[in-house]
């Protein structure tokens, strides 16, 4: 049994994560600052279980992320807990970087100072840029090119993360996932965004000319895929997580309308996003050929348990 920090753990992908985890046999302590994006209800029916302690708590807090680390001498830590809304992010950049910039290094100081065997840092393709319609598929070696606040303070936490490995040997590996879905997704992404207008029987807003093209995983393949990396990635590795399913916005909405007999047309056109990144798309070579990952949820199964 290996005892777990999962940062963000009341978060979307967090939560289930931690669920995963305990069902392997893991201790998990969950430390989350229960913001907008956090929701207890989400961990259902673990949160009183034998194997998981919930602490709610800021990363930034140096002292108290010092004490948990003493207290429960975690052998892994997945660090989950950001900032994570572009738009957000465009209204105010600063509490972004506090929390992805400043919150990862002070985990990465103290898992450096606690001895902490293992350490996996969630990130995002965002951090790549943005890509053409018909331009090849990032891969790991890609330079960063972060177009928007959230991405831009995530890419600074990967630098950091790497720098921890090469200057202090912190056994990290990064992880670089498309976009995610899922039940219990927050209200103001796109897909739980797009379901909430087609159930409602209103045409769904989309950004510009829709499109802006996407990757899609489910976040069970997702949390898979990140204890894969815990358990046999290389320190100094990044792994991008993907499933190879992309969609335009409008094409995502039009294939949600069909699939909930919408009537009518579902797409109502608005002002496209400042600096909107046209195409993320993601090279899994690495994590298939040295990890053996495969997402196992077809992309329409996982759209049914949402309707």
């Amino acid at each position: 049994m290996k005892t777990v920090l999962v940062t963000g753990g009341a978060g979307f992908i967090g939560a289930r994560l931690a669920r995963m985890l305990i069902d392997a046999g893991d201790f998990v302590v969950n430390l989350d600052a229960l913001t907008y994006a956090a929701d207890l209800s989400r961990l259902g029916g673990f949160q009183n279980h034998p194997r998981h302690e919930f602490i709610e708590g800021d990363i930034c807090d140096g002292p108290l992320v010092s004490s948990l680390f003493r207290e429960y001498g975690f052998d892994l830590v997945f660090h989950l807990a950001a900032e994570s809304h572009v738009d957000r992010s465009i209204e105010n950049g600063c509490a972004f970087a506090r929390s992805n910039v400043l919150g990862t290094a002070v985990l990465l100081q103290t898992a450096v100072n606690e001895r902490v065997s293992r350490f996996v840092q969630v990130s995002t393709d965002e951090v790549y840029g943005s890509l053409g319609k018909t331009d090849p598929s990032w891969d790991e070696d890609r330079p960063l090119m972060p177009n928007s606040p959230y991405s831009a303070s995530k890419a600074a936490g990967d630098h950091f993360a790497l720098a921890f490995c090469k200057t202090h040997g912190l056994n990290v590996s990064i992880t670089r996932c498309c976009n995610n879905y899922g039940p219990s997704q927050h209200g103001e992404k796109l897909l739980p965004t797009i379901l909430r207008c087609l159930k409602a029987n209103e045409p769904v807003p989309v950004y510009g000319d829709g499109t802006n093209t996407r990757e899609w995983i489910h976040t069970d393949d997702h949390c898979k895929a990140l204890m894969l990396v815990a358990e046999r990635g290389k320190a100094g590795r990044v792994y991008n997580i993907g499933s190879g399913v992309e969609l335009s916005n409008l094409a995502l909405v039009r294939k949600l309308a069909e699939m909930t007999q919408f009537s009518g047309d579902p797409v109502r056109f608005v002002a496209d996003r400042k600096g909107h990144d046209q195409r993320y798309a993601l090279d899994c070579s690495r994590i298939r050929n040295e990890l053996g990952f495969e997402p196992g949820i077809g992309f329409e199964d996982g759209l049914k348990e949402l309707l």
